[in-house]
């Protein structure tokens, strides 16, 4: 039987949606539901008669307000932008004092401060909450990421803490097996309060960068073991299974043996033979890109992955362009050292993923201050443990790491990772060498390699960088035998520029 309200409501229902609101339903609270064309809301009410906690339809706004329990607590899943705020200005009139709103659409996340701020003077609540997962995700257990008021947060938390992914206490692992009606029970929630404001959409935006990298250096693996081996995609599939048994173990390496092993269904052939290399992108990648280069926090291998996709969508270009830019021949590895590259190419992928996390999570570290945030790095990488996409059996490392030392300032000094590197540094350099010499384009890889490298020495060539601003800008420089923060300048001589003859 119905109760008189719900203890929540969506608004949007797209697939996202819809799965959420499935999610929700399935772990007995009672959700309303509202769509701007009214037909699918009461397809998606019709199909779904008999949740444990039960889907009520709202033909109107109005309707959908009045149907939830006070305060109200609301979650808006349309397109980020305008939209949002379209829906937002709509349900403002209607609402009362301390009612939450909460945004769970890839929001930028200067867009959830104002929002917040904006509503907050109105004596409403805002939390803008990264949602990652996907569709699968949405259904049986996303990681969540909410940012806002604190008290907000304890309200939304029960159902929140429900329907997240959920990962085994001892282990870290994701508990899989949900099914509808029937969600994982125990386990630790994949959610956490991240912070004030905009931190919930900060994380989701870096999380998304990040996964950006993972993708593009898994992308990379297959173009090494494809180019130098010239192995088929099945025999490729079988490496990446076997390779997610082991510390690479995750959700996009799972699922690339999938794809590599998977057949067309038109023409028989390997999927990922017919499959067009242009990459598409929503855009966070790029948002992580521009926000460290504006607070000046080093992430050259996420920015590098979104560079990746940039290029491949030029495809007209590359085509032409290969038929005249001529490079080395691939040097093919011999069978007998077949296993031994296998190794490398793993080793490769594993350094440049932590040299991609650490850039992350220095620049969420850098965030925090700019914003005034208090994030703990550790919660955030065991939320990423299950649910979302770029969940793995690795983020355990980086939850034991700043558990060692929270105040941690990069993952490369960590004893693990550490080890780690200086055990697989030499297959590292070795796979960079050959594709470098061979002519497979490697941006990931290189541009994470080239970081630790930069980020171990002690001095970098950076002084004649800043003797030439003096030169042509007189920008000063400081000196190494003076103390920090002073800054001096020479009159440089001018400079000798060859005369040219006027005829």
């Amino acid at each position: 039987m119905a109760k008189t309200q719900s203890d929540i409501g969506l608004i949007g229902l797209a697939v996202m949606g819809q799965n959420l609101a499935l999610n929700i339903a399935d772990h007995g609270f009672q959700i309303s539901v509202y769509n701007r064309t009214t037909e699918k809301t009461d397809k998606f009410v019709a199909e779904n008669p008999s949740t444990p906690g039960g889907v009520v339809g709202a033909k109107t706004l109005e309707e959908f307000v009045a149907s939830l329990a006070t305060p109200r607590k609301m979650i808006i899943l349309v397109q980020a932008g305008k939209a949002t705020d379209a829906v937002i200005d709509s349900l403002v009139p209607l609402l009362e004092a301390n009612d939450i709103i909460i945004d769970g659409g890839n929001a930028l996340w200067t867009d959830t401060i104002r929002r917040e701020k904006a509503l907050k003077e109105k004596g409403l609540r805002f939390i803008g909450s990264g949602v990652s997962g996907g569709e699968e995700g949405a259904r049986f257990g996303p990681s969540l990421m909410p940012g806002g008021e604190f008290a907000a947060w304890k309200e939304l938390k029960p159902i929140w803490e429900a329907v997240a992914a959920k990962v085994d206490k001892k282990t870290g692992r994701p508990i899989m097996g949900a099914t509808p009606g029937k969600p994982v029970k125990g386990g630790v929630p994949c959610t956490t309060y991240i912070g004030e404001n905009g931190a919930g959409h900060y994380v989701k935006m870096v999380h998304n960068g990040i996964e950006y990298g993972d993708m593009q250096m898994i992308c990379e693996a297959y173009a090494l073991m494809q180019g130098l081996l010239g192995l088929k995609p099945a025999e490729m599939g079988e490496i990446f299974s076997t390779w997610n048994k082991g510390a690479l173990d995750s959700f996009l390496i799972e699922i690339t043996a999938d794809i590599l092993k998977q057949k067309d269904p038109m023409t028989k052939k390997p999927i990922v033979d017919v499959i067009l290399d242009t990459a598409g992108q929503k855009g966070t990648g790029k948002w992580t890109s521009v926000n460290a280069l504006d607070m000046g926090v080093p992430a050259p291998t996420i920015a590098e992955s979104v560079f990746a996709r940039c290029l491949s969508a030029i495809r007209e270009e590359r085509v032409a362009a290969s038929k005249v830019l001529k490079g080395p021949k691939v040097k093919k590895v011999s069978p007998a050292k077949k296993k031994e590259l296998i190794k490398a190419i793993h080793d490769a992928l594993y350094c440049s993923k932590i040299c991609s996390y650490a850039q992350g999570f220095q620049l969420m570290r850098t965030a925090q201050g700019e914003y005034g945030w208090k994030l703990n790095f550790g919660q955030i990488a065991q939320i990423f443990r299950g649910g979302c996409i770029i969940r793995a059996a690795f983020l355990q490392k980086i939850t034991e790491a700043y558990a060692r030392n929270p105040k941690l300032a990069n993952l490369l000094l960590d004893g693990y990772f550490n080890k780690t590197i200086q055990k697989a540094q030499a297959n590292w350099r070795k796979v960079i060498s050959l594709a470098v010499e061979s002519g497979i384009s490697i941006p990931t890889f290189a541009s994470a390699l080239s970081y630790y490298d930069a980020y171990r020495s002690a001095r970098l060539p950076a002084n004649l960088l800043q003797a030439q601003r003096d030169y042509f800008g007189a920008h000063t420089y400081e000196r190494t035998d003076k103390p920090r923060g002073k800054f001096y300048h020479i009159d440089w001589p001018e400079p000798t520029r060859p005369q040219l003859e006027i005829k």
